[in-house]
């Protein structure tokens, strides 16, 4: 299997497999499964109606029949053994470790499939979205804003794709902090590939937690359905860069339509990866200059809960380097800047009486300490730090 983790404690497996053969009934959706748990009160109720009943509480004939029929009990048995074969476990509405912030939204999920922290689930919760195809201010603000964030208490969610979700969950990660990751698929589905090793390290050290059953793959429509978890399980959702039309602009007004707060990072008016977060500001969302600037947006209850826990610690310096490397180093992080890559050649240009091998054996100690990043093309910048 993908993660190799202690199994799931132990839970009612009948009792688990009716909220799965619920939620697996083709055709069904989670409003009518929903109206029709609040007119009987439990999926066993509703699996053991008859067609003829079922029709009558407005499910379409041929989804009567199927359920009527017990046809979702052998997919559900199915996903239920390998959910539990990966460690997860499956949380349904029922459940009292269920999300109480996500059960306030129109159309809550049915069943949370989790695996990881499941405590991080009654924790004060932020989002933190953005583009795919973030600039370098927009990937070292992610971070920052994740370290943050998680260094003061708050459990930083995304969606671990590529790009400002990948960035938030590092930071929140770098911090020893909790993060949640909501996939778009299932939860032995990776998407994208590349952040395999990221996802065991959340599996480890956070949460990661979908809707979807496992096996399902990552269509393309999955995605924005699982933007309303990732709003409906904070008390906020902060933008950092986004297009017009991009999957962090439908977050935000998910996150407004949950009643959520909405923050957003401002950034260069000439860029198109900051038109999404500027139109929300100008359309009243908070600004974002600091991880304070959210914590004091957050509710009064949020804040109450977060008052009690540790302000945020000083960042640890990295070990002392032996001159005349310390100069060299000192002379390297002046040179670069957060927002703007610079290349190794352009390195090696201006600061001429330093060596290639040099520069590159800097560069390396400086990474190793979290003070610089580097990116594709041998191009660096500078770790936002203060």
């Amino acid at each position: 299997m993908l993660f190799q983790t202690k199994p799931a404690e132990a839970v009612s497996d009948d009792r688990i497999l009716h909220w799965l053969a619920l939620l697996m009934t083709p055709g069904l959706g989670t409003k009518r499964a929903m109206d029709l748990l609040e007119r009987y009160g439990s999926p066993e109720q509703i699996l053991r109606l008859d067609a003829r009943e079922l029709e009558a509480a407005g499910v379409a004939p041929a989804v009567a029949s199927s359920m009527a029929a017990g046809c979702s009990y052998a997919p559900a048995a199915e996903v239920a053994e390998r959910t539990k074969r990966m460690g997860a476990e499956t949380l349904c509405w029922a459940d009292p470790r269920y999300p109480a912030r996500l059960r306030e939204i129109y159309d809550p999920p049915l069943v949370l499939f989790a695996l990881g922290r499941v405590e991080l689930l009654d924790t004060v919760m932020v989002a933190i979205v953005g583009s795919r195809r973030p600039t370098a201010y927009g990937q070292a603000v992610a971070e920052r804003l994740g370290k943050d964030l998680a260094a003061a208490g708050v459990t930083v969610v995304s969606g671990m794709a590529r790009g400002i979700d990948t960035a938030a969950h590092q930071g929140a990660l770098a911090a020893r902090g909790g993060t949640v990751a909501v996939f778009g698929c299932g939860l032995d589905v990776i998407y994208p590939a590349e952040n395999r090793a990221l996802a065991e390290r959340i599996a480890r050290e956070g949460l990661l937690l979908s809707e979807f059953p496992t096996g399902t793959p990552g269509h393309a429509q999955n995605f924005p359905i699982r933007n309303r978890v990732i709003s409906g399980l904070s008390e906020g959702v902060v933008v950092v860069e986004g297009k017009q039309y991009s999957g962090s602009l439908i977050t935000a007004r998910l996150a407004l339509d949950q009643n959520r707060e909405v923050f957003a990072v401002p950034g260069n008016i000439t860029s198109p990866a900051s038109f999404g977060p500027n139109l929300l500001i100008k359309q009243g969302a908070q600004l974002v200059q600091s991880h304070e600037d959210i914590l004091d947006g957050l509710g009064a209850e949020a804040r109450a809960r977060l008052s009690r826990q540790a302000t945020l610690p000083v960042e640890p310096r990295p070990a002392a380097a032996p001159e005349p490397m310390a100069h060299l180093a000192a002379q390297v992080l002046v040179f670069l800047s957060v927002d703007k890559p610079v290349s190794i050649d352009e390195l090696i240009e201006s600061i001429p009486h330093a060596s290639p091998s040099e520069l590159i054996a800097v560069l390396f100690e400086l990474e190793e300490a979290g003070r610089v990043r580097q990116l594709p093309g041998r191009s660096y910048v500078k770790v936002w730090s203060e």
